[in-house]
């Protein structure tokens, strides 16, 4: 748990290519200098916003806050990139702003809280992300919200095997697959009829999309588990050529994935 303190470094990203979010970067640069408080800007942020800060924000530099000017989706690609490091605030500057929970009339009233310590440290669990090739070849990713299994948009359904801690749940013909932390437990697992889940249960949800059973429902784990989702539709017989199976990591990641394929997820340490 990190314990609140006042922030003296902040680190600044914003939503690439909008200009609204470039625009705010660069106001809030200038309103933390005039606080004498240390910014540390994004490369991206930088160029767009013409606002260099006192130096680059980059991974694994040192701050005490970093704030994050956009939607949900730019949250989630700092979220990856941060797991471990600094508290983020997220500024609703798009669309949904489930995660970015400040609005932008409440940015400065909220910083003035925060910058003198008074805030509170909400923690959020991430999936580690491991999909392996039978070629031995690995790919790893990390998730805040969710990773799918999924049929591409011409695909018939495919076929999946579900272990859960080595122990079979599953082998079955669906769309695909949701597996949700609880902060991604309003997203996509929702909307395939999965639970939503309170952010600090220590849980995963494993949500079948579109299942050809009657049988098979959503599932909850305690995330200490190992969850492997094993490809079981082959793609080398000409009738088979359009199935394609995707990982999708978060919405933002990921590639397509084969017969034989493995894909195990973890808790993140």
């Amino acid at each position: 748990m990190i314990e609140p303190r006042g922030a003296r470094r902040v680190g600044v990203v914003a939503k690439s290519a909008s200009a609204d979010a470039a625009g705010v970067a660069r106001e809030l640069v200038e309103w933390l200098g005039r606080r004498g408080i240390e910014v540390l800007v994004e490369p991206g942020t930088a160029r767009e916003s013409g606002a260099a800060g006192d130096e680059p924000l980059t991974p694994g530099a040192r701050c005490d806050l970093v704030v994050v000017l956009g939607g949900d989706g730019t949250l989630l690609s700092v979220a990856r990139k941060a797991a471990g490091g600094p508290p983020i605030l997220g500024v609703n500057l798009g669309r949904l702003g489930f995660l970015t929970e400040v609005a932008r009339d409440d940015l400065y009233p909220v910083l003035v809280e925060v910058l003198s310590g008074h805030y509170a440290v909400e923690p959020r669990s991430l999936l580690e992300v491991e999909q392996t090739k039978p070629g031995g070849e690995r790919l790893a990713y990390r998730a805040l919200n969710d990773v799918v299994v999924a049929k591409s948009a011409l695909s018939r359904m495919i076929e999946l095997l579900l272990t859960v801690d080595g122990r079979l749940v599953a082998r079955y013909r669906a769309d695909g697959l949701v597996v949700s932390t609880p902060t991604g437990s309003t997203a996509y697992n929702l909307s395939a009829g999965g639970p939503i889940l309170h952010p600090l249960l220590p849980v995963s949800v494993l949500t079948p999309i579109c299942p050809h059973t009657l049988t098979l429902r959503p599932l909850v784990v305690p995330d200490t588990s190992v969850v492997e989702v094993e490809i079981e539709t082959r793609d080398d017989a000409p009738e088979s050529r359009a199935d394609r199976v995707y990982l999708t990591v978060d919405g933002q990641e990921g590639g397509e994935i084969g017969f034989g394929d493995r894909v195990r997820l973890t808790r993140a340490a």
